[in-house]
């Protein structure tokens, strides 16, 4: 279908058009004594200028060169009002540059004309994910409520922050300077353009939008010029965080919390059917109009690694699976406030088999896990191995561990730091020069509650099990972020 900016965004509840009414403190929140892990959503005041980090383990393997930028929420509260959910704070860009054995860190917030505003009075007045806003906001269009702050997609000299339900913003890679909302097309600006790309073998880039049952499909050049844009028409308005896809094929997970109502904030319009069960939905990339569906059993979940196919038409990729979408609704609420205990279970890995015949499969690796990442020499192609973070279980929210899933082997193979400090999302930094999946880095950095500052570290894909081959501590604390992309 072609895509048509006024069509595809009606329909969907206009964020100028519902203010909600502040909900009430749950109990879960009300204890006054800070969590020990608050210090993950703590706020950042401001923009942290270039400053080197102390090597403070091992040493910097030799030929590990370049630039992990990572993407997330760095304010949440301000005297006049503030978010109350995790997903709805400032964007903060984060890089970590190593060059010559040391590292550089640096920080600056996302200047939205979201944050103009809430600077300007003081408040948090912006409706998102979760947090309701009120009648001070000003929303002529989804970009003026774009908080840019889940993930990063490379284009050269510049840096994309992705968002969930608006237009990536373009820093600059260098400075991370805020230049402008990015316009793939002057009739499709404002289109919302998610916060998971997808690469393909050939270089290219795919990506999603979501507004209710349709789909805005974007294929782009690897510098970000658009080739292609469509719009389909999905089997349920499910919530879509992310897709994946294979060298061949787009595949949709069509999870059973379905739009129910119009509202704001946006997850109190969906709700959980239990009894749909899950579906996946496979999209010929080069026929958006062939398709097959896949019927599975009932899992909610945020994050799917990539996709591959094999000789046969058999696809495979892996999901962090939850049981509902409790930690959605409430825990991330939770995990804001900073104190309570986060209601919902840790997520687990899981494989996805779909056969050709049509029979689905779902194989539990049996391990806690989130944001889960393959070697990007395979993206869209067969693989082996997936890097999640680990360790999270009930009553100590967030994770404290990194771990690789083989997948043909059945082997976890795993790291834990303990509850003193909280891990983030990992990288595969492939070895100059070889083509192996474990001839590769995984670079994350994690915050030290007991020194109460953020480190780096690089693990060998080989050997994760030893821990960090490297570590280097900055002088202050980055609240957790969520996703980031490697520049070498």
């Amino acid at each position: 279908m072609t895509p048509s900016r006024r069509h595809f965004l009606m329909g969907a509840a206009a964020l100028s058009a519902a203010v909600a009414t502040p909900e009430m403190v749950r109990a879960a929140i009300a204890q006054e004594v800070a969590a020990p892990w608050a210090l993950a959503t703590a706020d950042l005041e401001g923009d942290i200028a270039p400053r080197a980090m102390r090597l403070v383990h091992g040493r910097a393997p030799a030929g590990l060169e370049g630039t992990l930028f990572r993407n997330g929420p760095g304010k949440f509260r301000r005297p006049g009002g503030s978010a109350t959910h995790w997903f709805d704070g400032d964007g903060l860009m984060r890089s970590f540059t190593l060059t010559d054995g040391a590292v550089t860190l640096a920080a600056r917030f996302a200047d939205t004309p979201k944050r103009r505003t809430e600077t300007e009075l003081n408040a948090v007045v912006t409706p998102g994910f979760g947090t309701a806003g009120d009648s001070r906001a000003r929303i002529g269009s989804n970009d003026d409520a774009n908080a840019a702050n889940t993930a990063v997609m490379v284009t050269g000299d510049k840096v994309w922050a992705l968002w969930e339900g608006g237009s990536p913003l373009r820093m600059d890679a260098a400075t991370l300077a805020t230049e402008q909302f990015v316009s793939l097309r002057d009739d499709l600006k404002g289109m919302p353009f998610q916060a998971h790309p997808r690469y393909a073998p050939d270089g290219t880039i795919w990506n999603v939008g979501t507004n209710g049952d349709q789909v805005i499909v974007w294929h782009l050049q690897a510098s970000g010029a658009l080739i292609d844009a469509q719009v389909l028409r999905l089997p349920r308005a499910s919530y879509l965080h992310d897709f994946t896809a294979t060298a061949r094929h787009l595949i949709f997970v069509l999870q059973p919390w379905v739009f129910d109502h119009p509202g704001m904030p946006y997850l109190t319009q969906f709700a959980w059917k239990p009894e749909l069960g899950t579906q996946v939905l496979v999209v010929d990339k080069a026929d958006l109009t062939s398709t097959r569906i896949y019927e599975l059993e009932t899992f909610s979940f945020f994050h799917l690694g990539d996709g591959w196919e094999e000789a046969d038409g058999t696809i495979r990729f892996d999901v962090a699976t939850n049981r509902d979408a409790t930690f959605a609704i409430e825990g991330a609420r939770v995990l804001v406030a900073g104190r309570g205990t986060v209601p919902g279970e840790a997520s687990v890995l899981k494989l996805v088999t779909l056969h050709p015949h049509g029979r689905a499969e779902l194989t539990s690796s049996g391990v806690t896990a989130e944001f889960p990442k393959g070697d990007p020499r395979r993206a869209g192609i067969e693989r082996s191995l997936t890097v999640h973070v680990a360790g999270e279980r009930g009553g100590r929210p967030l994770p404290n561990g990194l771990a690789v899933q083989d997948w043909k082997t059945g082997r976890n193979h795993a790291f834990s730091f303990g509850d003193d400090q909280i891990m983030e999302e990992a990288v595969f930094v492939p070895k100059p020069g070889t083509t192996a999946e474990r001839d590769a880095w995984l670079v994350a950095p994690s915050i030290n509650l007991a020194e109460g500052v953020t480190e780096l570290h690089v693990f060998d894909v080989a050997s994760v099990e030893g821990g960090p081959v490297a570590t280097w501590r900055a002088d202050v604390a980055l609240p957790a972020g969520f996703h980031g992309a490697w520049r070498g």
